[in-house]
């Protein structure tokens, strides 16, 4: 491995605590020549759906290095903590579906294994503070070129957690799909993949709200909402100078369904 690693940081920590410090300081204590990208702080506490769309979304353009995330609202309790290898880089965090979508991305798992060598971890570790205890010490050690296989016992990549597979559903022309995340924006992205748009005409409904299928925002009225792929291609809904979440008055997980416009 190269000096200097990388390291990246997605977490809902926030940016009122010092627990993004913390983490900080234990990689360039015990990594000082590694370099950090913090890709966000501000997944909305515990929404473990929403920091596994960030991460899986992001981590492709990332240079080669070691992804910490920890969204972790199962932190001190029976979860694991894990470390996945894939052609793309290293990730760590906790075993609860957080992970695998990036791992994906990122060309697939190929070795796990559980955080659990005492020496890759803090002298005491929190029961509440695993991203300071548990995986920013690991990230600091892969940094520095120690093997993965170090950290822990193996696990067998079919058996770690992950979420379930979200709704996409084409009935009669009509595209049904499950929220997967609402950007600063105000932008909803879709779970459907790109190529489901192809079919559908350019004048469309969402939610019974009329749109229109376009290619950016602009190929709305100012106010009007347009269907179009997004930068992560999936079939994303926004309105042209506002905030499409405002309007649909949805969330991630809702369903929305898109379909031709009846005259």
């Amino acid at each position: 491995m190269a000096e200097p690693c990388w390291i990246s940081l997605t977490t809902d920590y926030g940016l009122t605590d010092g627990f993004v410090a913390a983490c900080h300081g234990v990689i360039a204590r015990y990594a000082p020549q590694a370099r950090v990208i913090d890709v966000t702080h501000l997944v909305p506490p515990a929404d473990v759906r929403r920091g596994a769309a960030v991460l899986a979304q992001t981590v492709p353009y990332l240079p080669w290095g070691v992804h910490v995330a920890v969204v972790d609202p199962g932190v001190g309790g029976t979860r694991r903590g894990v470390g996945l290898a894939t052609p793309g880089g290293l990730l760590v965090g906790p075993d609860n579906g957080l992970l695998v979508e990036a791992a994906e991305a990122l060309g697939g798992i190929r070795a796990a294994v559980e955080l659990t060598a005492p020496d890759w971890l803090a002298p005491e570790v929190s029961r509440t503070f695993h991203g300071r205890d548990v995986f920013a010490p690991v990230a600091a050690r892969l940094a520095t070129g120690s093997a993965l296989a170090g950290a822990g016992p193996a696990v067998d990549p079919e058996t770690l957690v992950r979420l379930p597979t979200p709704t996409v559903r084409v009935v009669d022309g009509a595209l049904t799909a499950e929220v997967s995340t609402v950007d600063h924006f105000g932008n909803v992205q879709l779970a459907a993949p790109a190529a489901l748009l192809d079919p559908l005409p350019d004048e469309l409904t969402v939610a019974g709200h009329p749109a229109v299928r376009g290619r950016t925002f602009g190929d709305a009225a100012p106010g009007a909402l347009v269907v179009h792929v997004d930068s992560a291609d999936r079939v994303a809904v926004a309105v042209n100078g506002g905030r499409a979440v405002d309007l649909l008055t949805v969330r991630p997980g809702d369903l929305l369904t898109v379909a031709g416009r009846v005259r």
